[in-house]
This record gives structure tokens, sequence and C-alpha cells, in this order.
């Protein structure tokens, strides 16, 4: 108990302690002579060694210190001299050490045969030693050993307490474990599902667009001349989307063969997003706090985050504010990146039921993921403004 709680020089120096000291305070009120305190003085000197070695050898410590008392007890008493009978308080604590720590069931019965032996032998040389029957071991003796298999059975107990406690936390951890795997691989099949419905559904519909669009670019010489660049465009976006959806989906079906087929989009990509904003009618006003060079150098995962922003920005703009202006801008200083971007009031009403309101949801997900702020709410003049501030600092840290 005392292990558990204090540090284990602390604890054996607290045991010694309580071990040894009682023997020695008890002493004088039994025996004051010389011969007794000097045997007394030298069993207690091996004990208190022994009690500091009990983990490591636990059945040796026992029988050493068993003989070291059977010395001294038959020593004293062939002098004429008595010890206290708190001798026995080292051994008992040894005995309770052999029964918690005393993993061999075949050293344990050899150390109390052992033990068993050296207590015959002692009776037989207290007999032929000492020629007073005040100083002759028998019935007294026996007396004081029979309590002793009692520590035994208590330090017994104590492992077989620590052994159920360990089962248990191990029962506990593979429970755990297999929750884990079970949760992960319910994931894994919701993934799946998810990935087959995505595939059927959205990644038909792309295919379509791309070739619709392809058709209509083989026929460019029937189209009128303003429509030519929108359908180039068309077939440009729905080939993108395309190749975004199969790294989706090959995410989905198996996240640690994630990599994606194409480079994932960064603020390098900026000026060919506000070409496709200005194509499908949208206007934008740029401004850029730092130079090009300067943005390139900001982490991946960040890059990324700014992008996706300024692009669901855009996208809201041209659904809820349809011909209105757009003012994007770009800042890396300091440690991090922001990005702004605010419409006006647009020159008509946005088609109803225009989006699918996850496009702020999905915006705050992802600049929580890199560790920034999103701010989105509407201006005084009936716009719209998104802020996003992105830190880069913890990112180059980590070698992103």
């Amino acid at each position: 108990m005392l292990e558990g709680r204090w540090p284990r020089g602390a604890a054996d120096a607290g045991l010694v302690a309580l071990t040894v000291l009682p023997p020695l305070l008890s002493q004088p009120h039994v025996d004051t002579s010389g011969v007794a305190w000097a045997a007394l003085a030298a069993y207690e000197t091996v004990a208190a060694l022994l009690l500091v070695l009990r983990r490591h050898r636990p059945a040796t410590a026992f029988v050493t210190a068993f003989g070291a008392l059977v010395a001294a007890l038959v020593g004293s008493a062939s002098e004429g001299a008595k010890l206290t009978p708190l001798v026995f308080v080292p051994l008992a604590v040894l005995l309770y050490n052999l029964g918690s720590h005393g993993t061999s069931g075949r050293r344990t019965g050899a150390a109390l045969a052992g033990a068993a032996v050296l207590a015959v032998l002692g009776l037989a040389g207290n007999r032929m030693t000492t020629g007073s029957a005040e100083y002759r071991g028998g019935l007294d003796v026996l007396a004081v050993l029979a309590p002793l298999p009692l520590a035994w059975a208590m330090g017994f107990a104590a492992r077989s307490r620590r052994a159920l406690l360990a089962a248990a936390e191990q029962r506990a951890a593979e429970a755990g474990r297999a929750r884990r795997l079970e949760a992960a691989q319910a994931a894994q099949r919701e993934r799946a599902r998810i990935a087959r419905e995505m595939h059927d559904v959205v990644a038909h519909s792309l295919t379509l667009l791309v070739v619709h669009a392809e058709a209509l670019r083989a026929r460019g010489g029937e189209l009128p001349e303003w429509a030519r660049p929108r359908v180039d465009d068309l077939a440009a976006a729905g080939r993108q989307s395309s190749g975004e959806l199969r790294d989706l989906l090959r995410m989905l079906r198996d996240p640690a063969e994630a990599a994606p087929l194409q480079p994932l989009p960064g603020l390098g990509e900026l000026a060919e997003l506000l070409d496709s904003h200005r194509s499908a009618g949208g206007t934008v006003e740029v401004r850029m706090g730092t130079t090009g060079s300067a943005l390139e150098s900001v982490p991946a995962p960040v890059q990324t985050a700014g992008y996706r922003v300024v692009q669901e920005a855009l996208a809201n703009a041209r659904r809820h504010a349809p011909g209105a202006p757009v003012r994007l801008t770009v800042d890396g200083g300091a440690g991090r990146l922001r990005c702004e971007v605010e419409n006006s009031r647009g020159e008509r009403r946005g088609a109803a039921g225009a989006g699918t309101g996850l496009g702020l949801v999905s915006m705050r997900e992802r600049v929580g993921a890199v560790g920034g702020e999103l701010t989105a709410e509407p201006t005084g003049d009936g716009g719209f403004r998104v802020v996003a501030t992105l830190p880069w600092e913890p990112w180059v840290k980590a070698g992103a």
C-alpha cells in the first residue's frame, strides 16, 4: 500500500523504520544485558538489509532472516540473555512479502520447508547449549511461530487481488479495443456506402455534363460567339470536378490509401479560380497584401484551406447576390494568412433554394481544422462578408 502512494525509496525507509524500531524500543523492558543488545543489533542489521532487498529474492530473504533470528535466539539464550518477542516482526513482514511477491510455488514451498528445518535445528541447538530451563525454548516458541502463516496468507491474498485487478484492466482494455475496432468498421462500411451512392448519382451526372459539353465544343462553329468560351469553361469545370470527386471517393473507400491523384489547390491557383468566377458573369476586385512568392511559402494545408474558403465565398456570392461586385483581399504576414471576401447587394434576387445550406458549416470546419477563425456576417448595405484568419507558424514548426 505504501508503494502505491510514495516513491519506492521512501516506502522502503518507512517500512524498515516501522519494522526495526519496535524490537529496539521493547528490548529494555525484557533484558538490558550487553549480550542481548549485541544479538539484537546483529539480527536487526541483517533484517533491515533483507527488507530493502525483499522484492528481488522474497524466498531467500525470508529463509535468511529466519536463520539469522534462530542464530540470535539460540546464541543469546546460551549466554543467559533473552530477546524481546517483537523480534518476530521483521520475520512476519518478510513472510507477507513472500506471499505477495513469491511467484514460484516451488520456491515458496522450499522456503517454508527450510524455515521448518531451521526451527527444529534451532530448538535442538537451544537444548544442547542452554543449561537453564528458563532459557530453553519449547511450546512457547511454537506458540509465537503459529500466527506467522497468517502473514503469508495476507500477502497471498494481496497478490491475488492484484492479479484480479490486472485481469479486469486487461479485459477492459480489450473491450475498449474491440469497441473501437467495431466503430471503425462501422464507419468504414458507412463511408463505402456513401462512396457508392456518390459514384452512382454525382459521378454519373458529372460524366454526362462533361460529355454534353465536349459535344457542344465539337460543334463550336454552330454556336454563338459568346457561348463558345462558356462551353469551354463548362467542360474544364466538369473535368476538374470529376478528378476531385475521384479523389474524394478513394478517400471515403480507404482513408489509408487516400493520396490525391491530382495536386491539391493552393493560393497559386487563385488566378484560375477568379477567371472562372468572371467567366460565370461575376466581377471581382482583388487586393493582394503580400507578393505571390511570399504566399507560395505558406504551408500547403493553410493554402488549401484559404483556397477553399475563397472558392465557397465566390460561389455563395454568385448564388445569393447575382451581379454583385466582389472584393477579395488576401494578406499574409505575422505568421498568419488572412482572406476576406465581401460582396454588396446583388443586382437581382438569388435563385430560390440556391445552395444546400452547408457552405458556411464546411468553411468553419475547414478553417477550424487548421486552427484558424472564420467570421461570416451580413454587411450594412445588404451584402455579405467572409473573413478567414489562418495561422501558419504551427504548420511550419510541424514541417507541413
